[in-house]
């Protein structure tokens, strides 16, 4: 008997490229300028159409994202390209306000130890954030959008455990003040897919079509078992990184983003459109290799290769 795929499980899907941002900020190099560029323009011709540039963080904190301004500047001349920053706090809501990007995504954490580390506010002052956030938007006439990110959301090595309840209630005060969608993310990489099936389903409740995206780390190498356990609760965008670099620099142990390409990978043998031309990409992962020639960068598909079925699978000509 055939086994039935789900019914909400989406026939495309967009995978939102986060290592200019994510990736970068947990390496120790700084990448120069114009090899970001040639990385978002790359990206780009590989059919990628939303990618997070970086953030608006002081460059005395992160030096590896002190040229974020310059970056969206490039990225939204790219037609058709959602270009996002992610803004911790009111002066970067500001910078990204009169920056032009599409979107800014304000990272809460549901680990109230985790939101101290990370941001020196408690959840609860994030949310009021985002209030203000959402007034500076609407006063400037602006129509960017403002993601709410729930992190930590299946615990934290600082916290330990986060209750659901928590995640939830905190989604809500989200939406509440003014995100206009919200996601979650497993920041430290404990989710397992049974977990991320409770969640999800239980977010998708509250939030319906507000829940936005999934970020998920293969910190314990289920990273791809999460993604399908929330596809098939109706998610149909995922952040990603390229060569599955990524990282928290306040969460010990949060290491290994999704790999982008194992990612699309995965989606296009399933059936699922992306968008993206798998080989440019992996074009693209030969050349970050050369870019961080001393870094760890990970992925399946960049050691073993594209099987010989693969273009058939996904219904191209062999």
């Amino acid at each position: 008997m055939p086994i039935q795929e789900p019914a909400c499980r989406p026939s495309a899907v967009t995978v939102r490229e986060v290592g200019l941002r994510d990736g970068l900020q947990s390496l120790s190099v700084v990448m120069p300028t114009q090899i970001k560029l040639d990385w978002i323009d790359a990206a780009y011709a590989a059919g990628q159409r939303e990618i997070e540039v970086g953030s608006f963080v002081p460059a005395r904190l992160l030096p590896q994202l002190a040229d974020t301004a310059e970056l969206i500047a490039h990225a939204t001349q790219l037609a058709g390209l959602m270009v996002s920053v992610l803004v911790p706090n009111l002066k970067g809501a500001e910078l990204a306000l009169a920056s032009g990007a599409h979107l800014m995504l304000v990272p809460l954490s549901a680990s109230h130890a985790h939101s101290l580390a990370n941001l020196r506010k408690t959840p609860d002052e994030v949310v009021a954030m985002v209030g203000q956030m959402r007034a500076a938007r609407d006063a400037a006439g602006s129509s960017m959008l403002i993601e709410g990110g729930v992190g930590t959301a299946f615990g934290c090595t600082l916290q330990g455990e986060v209750q659901q309840e928590e995640v939830l209630r905190l989604m809500q005060a989200l939406l509440d003040a003014g995100a206009d969608r919200v996601s979650l993310a497993d920041t430290v990489g404990y989710a397992d897919p049974a977990s991320v099936g409770r969640l999800f389903e239980a977010a998708r409740r509250i939030a319906g079509d507000r829940l936005c995206c999934a970020h998920f780390h293969d910190t314990r190498g289920l990273g791809l078992a999460n993604v399908l356990a929330a596809l098939d609760t109706g998610v149909a965008r995922f952040d990603a990184c390229l060569a599955g670099i990524g990282g928290c620099p306040h969460a010990p142990g949060a290491s290994g983003n999704v790999s982008t390409e194992d990612l699309v990978f995965m989606l296009q043998s399933m059936g699922i459109e992306t968008g993206v031309d798998l080989p440019r990409l992996l074009a693209l992962r030969e050349a970050a290799a050369g870019w961080l020639p001393d870094q760890p960068l990970h992925g399946a598909l960049w050691r073993a290769g594209l099987p010989k079925t693969y273009p058939a699978r996904i219904g191209q000509p062999a």
